[in-house]
């Protein structure tokens, strides 16, 4: 079932209504998915919310620098996207308050896996 954002559609019935299989969709491959509880504010221009769950697919550890990713740097974990111009490796927040982070030679740095889906309450602006 799909719905307009727009005019209203009628719903044919109840059928309908209760078809979507959520965890299929949200995990179309549950073996290498995980959730995570974000903390803390440094993506929320990318709109993921402290409190907000995160489902990540452990299987993309190349994300694009457009997805969001699970990073481990030194030991510490993080939400972030992950650009390497020229080599270097960056990891970028969706919050200009947060400054980006050099990734060098001399850190201990991994890709745990990237952002499918965010579930959170609607944000009342």
């Amino acid at each position: 079932m799909t719905i307009v954002a727009g005019f209203p559609i009628p719903l044919d019935n109840d059928e309908k209504a209760q078809s979507i299989e959520l965890l299929q969709m949200l995990c179309p491959y549950p073996e290498s998915s995980y959730l995570i509880r974000v903390e803390g504010n440094s993506m929320i221009d990318a709109d993921i919310y402290s409190g907000d769950i995160v489902i990540v697919d452990k299987s993309n550890r190349n994300p694009s620098p457009s997805e969001v990713a699970v990073c481990e740097l030194n030991g510490e974990y993080t939400l972030k996207r992950f650009e390497k111009p020229d080599g270097v490796g960056w990891l970028i927040p969706a919050n200009p308050d947060y400054p980006e982070i050099k990734v060098t030679e001399d850190d201990a740095f991994s890709i745990w896996g990237t952002v499918t889906y965010i579930i959170h309450k609607p944000h009342n602006k």
